[in-house]
């Protein structure tokens, strides 16, 4: 009998971006950055009220889910635009809802029960994820002996940060993205949100154990909805 699929679905369409904008849009999306600040906040704050409604009622309030959902879904516009994908020039929407044209797209469905007490141990279960998305998505450190035996810590970039500098050189000399690359961002950003879903109470499902790459995702709804979560 097959496993259902996970409940968060992440795609993403290429877009092809511009030559030079992604030397700026650091600065564009400073607005964004604010606003995902305070509502990065308001998402621990519902992660808990959600936490002790689940232990209760077993259920995730749905309007703080769709409160939550919202935010991941504006997170991964945010993200697909700026320096996690580089994939689009298409200025991400100041909103939290759903944009079923938008070259990158997040759905998650509403649970109707979750497990009484698996949220007192999802952030320890998830403890192999967070080994694995740091290797490619965070940075990397090495420890050194020095000549005089003492201890040296070195920071290397991640592997999503090198790839994301390679794609944006190939586009700034050669107007041209690569494909492999792209695949390897979306996969990555895709294991990260299915992660924080899982961690933010939203879901039972634990999340798969791989790195799946490209626009589609093999998870989740296949035709997602056309509005909502």
């Amino acid at each position: 009998m097959s496993q259902a699929p996970f409940p968060l679905s992440v795609r993403a369409r290429f877009d092809q971006p511009s030559r030079w904008l992604w030397l700026v849009k650091w600065i564009l999306l400073i607005p964004h950055y604010i606003i995902l600040f305070f509502l990065s906040l308001a998402f621990i704050v519902v992660t808990v009220i959600a936490f002790f409604a689940i232990l209760f009622t077993t259920r995730y309030p749905q309007g703080l889910f769709e409160f939550n959902a919202g935010v991941l879904r504006w997170s991964w516009r945010v993200s697909y635009y700026g320096y996690s994908a580089l994939a689009t020039d298409r200025y991400p929407p100041f909103t939290l809802a759903d944009v079923p044209d938008y070259p990158a797209r997040l759905v998650i469905d509403y649970p109707e029960r979750l497990h009484r007490w698996l949220p007192l141990v999802k952030w320890l279960l998830a403890f192999p994820h967070y080994l694995l998305v740091g290797v490619l998505a965070g940075s990397g450190y090495s420890v050194a002996s020095t000549d005089d035996h003492r201890g040296a810590a070195y920071s290397a970039p991640s592997l999503i940060v090198v790839a994301m500098l390679v794609a944006a050189i190939a586009l700034l000399f050669t107007t041209r993205y690569p494909i492999g690359l792209f695949d390897l961002a979306v996969g990555v950003d895709r294991w990260g949100y299915r992660v924080v879903a899982y961690v933010a109470l939203m879901t039972d499902r634990y999340p798969p154990l791989r790195l799946d790459q490209g626009g589609d995702d093999p998870e989740g709804p296949v035709d997602p909805p056309a509005a909502g979560g």
